[in-house]
């Protein structure tokens, strides 16, 4: 915090010490700045930042959901808000908040077509944390996926095509007007936002994954200068980017050697139980296992082979990829030490005997995901998740946050009585949490100064 304040007094002085100020009166207008930077004030700008974040979630789930009403899209920013990592950091001078809250106006801007300014904000969320390059590749291709499926039938068909995609447009277009299976819905028309988006129940939409791929290629090829026009402005943050990461060495900034990249494939199994846990209701019911055990025994052969590998891979993944960063064992600050030590730890059997539950959590993601999105949309974010959370060595809760909040944004609509029952679990931890960190501090026999629990 005390280079915080440093470098607060430095930048909002800067402008006046190089250009009208100098000598002695600059050092005097930079103590005027003093009552700037405070700690309470720095600290006060995540709490601007975590209001931010609720209207973006809450505009977010009527883009998403139009039918969800205001009333119901306000009580799920009231959640997002409440989400107890998020909440925990709003009081602190951490990037998490405002990084959370550019990742969701460049996904809410995309959304709407505004892809210039989605880009900017994809660029400062970039600023606050370099992963969030993922999340804007992940924003950008499934925008470029909605805008093609969005044009006018004769935008992308040459005539050599013209009947199949008729062909396959009327059946598209006959579901729509029968629209009445559970999980098929029509996108409000809103401004830019368009008329009708085929977001959910991609079982219903095509036969098979691969004739969804070929579809969106089919389209996108054939759409391909005004997607690149539209475009650009993520094409060019994506230069930049790698231009930075050439200049720098490397994606890391700050202690390199302590933020080394590494294949820490057990991070992504983690990212599957925390995401359920966090939105028990819909994961961790009886109801919602019997459901997700029928629906696998409609399909015998192609679910056990999943099922299968899963647990094979969750398998190799926990047993040569479980990383134990020195961070994780040495910082007894953090609640992932704790849980690390208690838990995984607990006996050597405990990590496997999780695995299960695992391939279980992200099974569950998975299908939750699938009936609002299509597979193509689904297996991207699977894909994002592991690019973001793989070559982290540590194990940081604030690190699961961006994906968690999109898994809610995508997720079915939750009761009343189930969502008061999920946002009083997450008050409790808040207390929980916030009285552990004013009222059990503790000191290091090494180090002076009072250490206080954090996520």
């Amino acid at each position: 915090m005390d280079c915080s304040l440093q470098f607060c007094r430095y930048y909002i002085s800067l402008a006046y010490l190089a250009s009208l100020f100098p000598g002695a009166w600059a050092i005097k207008v930079a103590e005027a700045f003093d009552p700037l930077c405070t700690t309470a004030l720095l600290r006060s700008t995540n709490v601007m930042m975590a209001m931010v974040c609720g209207v973006l979630v809450h505009d977010l789930l009527l883009c998403i959901k139009p039918g969800i009403g205001k009333t119901k899209a306000t009580a799920y920013a009231i959640l997002v808000a409440l989400y107890p990592v998020h909440w925990f950091f709003t009081f602190l001078y951490y990037t998490d908040v405002a990084s959370l809250a550019a990742v969701l106006a460049m996904y809410l801007f995309c959304l709407k077509k505004r892809f210039w300014v989605s880009a900017m904000f994809g660029a400062i969320s970039i600023l606050f944390r370099q992963t969030n390059i993922i999340w804007m590749l992940f924003f950008a291709a499934n925008g470029a996926i909605t805008y093609v499926q969005d044009l006018p039938l004769s935008d992308y068909v040459s005539h050599k095509n013209s009947r199949l995609t008729d062909k396959s447009s009327t059946e598209v277009l006959d579901r729509d007007n029968t629209a009445s299976a559970p999980g098929l819905r029509r996108r409000r028309t809103n401004g830019s936002i368009s008329q009708r988006r085929v977001v959910s129940g991609s079982t219903n939409l095509y036969i098979s994954f691969i004739e969804e791929v070929l579809d969106i290629s089919f389209k996108l090829w054939n759409s391909k200068s005004k997607v690149l026009l539209n475009f650009t402005p993520f094409a060019i943050v994506l230069v930049v980017f790698v231009a930075f990461i050439i200049w720098n060495g490397g994606i890391v900034l700050g202690a390199k050697e302590a933020h080394v990249v590494s294949p820490h494939f057990a991070q992504f199994l983690y990212f599957g139980l925390v995401s359920a846990a966090s939105l028990l209701p819909l994961h961790f019911t009886p109801r919602r296992v019997s459901e997700l055990f029928r629906g696998c025994a409609k399909n015998k052969t192609s679910s056990s082979l999943a099922m299968l590998v899963a647990l094979g891979l969750s398998f190799v993944a926990v047993h040569f990829f479980s990383i134990a960063h020195p961070y994780l064992l040495a910082d007894n600050r953090h609640y992932t030490f704790y849980i690390w030590r208690k838990v995984i730890q607990a006996h050597w059997m405990m990590k496997y005997i999780l695995i299960p539950i695992y391939v279980y959590s992200w099974f569950s993601v998975i299908n939750i995901l699938g009936k609002s999105q299509t597979r193509v949309w689904v297996l991207s974010f699977v894909f994002a998740v592991a690019l973001v959370l793989v070559p982290a060595p540590l194990v940081e809760f604030r690190y699961y946050t961006i994906p968690l909040v999109i898994v809610v944004l995508n997720s079915p609509v939750i009761g009343n009585c189930r969502l008061l029952a999920l946002g009083s679990a997450y008050t409790a931890a808040d207390l929980f949490t916030l009285l552990m960190f004013l009222f059990k501090p503790f000191h290091w026999e090494h180090e002076t100064g009072t250490q206080r629990f954090i996520w």
